[in-house]
């Protein structure tokens, strides 16, 4: 994202654009690739819920995430580019915010990479991780990126059928 200091990401994360949402995908390499054709849109809201409650010294990634939306709400699969955009927004609001913090550093991308797009990018995210027990390794030698070291190992798991996640599929 660009020009942070600009936008107001509380707001954004309010904004549910008509969301949730389903819609049936017809690309066949698509429905490949996701194992299925009903795809789901959760709002911005609810990723910063899910995040919230991640513990502290345990992590999840978004495609945990992702999972437990599309389980949660009879989809095959949650679409994967508005989750990367709205778990950077839930970052990014709970960094504007004086209260109420979601521990944004604690939601992986995948196999454990640390997120860019964080605020305070990478640096930022491996202070508050390793902060919390975690080991930070570098991989690759031009493509550089960092994980934390047996990310399986610290994954949280979300409960199915959570209360506070119902609302969604009742809307």
């Amino acid at each position: 994202m660009a020009n942070e200091d600009k936008k107001d990401f509380n707001a954004m994360l309010h904004d549910s654009k008509d969301m949730p949402k389903f819609q049936i995908i017809t690309d066949q390499k698509s429905i490949e690739k996701y194992g299925g054709n009903k795809m789901y849109f959760a709002p911005p809201i609810d990723y910063d819920t899910i995040m919230k409650q991640i513990p502290y010294g345990k992590v999840i990634t978004i495609g945990n995430i992702r999972e437990y939306f599309a389980t949660e709400n009879g989809a095959d699969f949650t679409e994967p580019i508005t989750a990367g955009i709205f778990v950077s927004i839930a970052a990014w609001a709970s960094h504007q915010r004086t209260e109420d913090p979601t521990p944004y550093w604690r939601t992986l991308k995948a196999n454990g990479e640390l997120n860019p797009k964080y605020p305070g990018g990478i640096g930022a995210q491996r202070e508050k991780l390793e902060a919390e027990g975690h080991t930070i390794i570098q991989k690759g030698r031009k493509n550089i990126r960092y994980y934390v070291k047996d990310y399986e190992n610290f994954l949280f798991t979300l409960s199915l059928n959570s209360t506070a996640n119902r609302r969604r599929i009742t809307k």
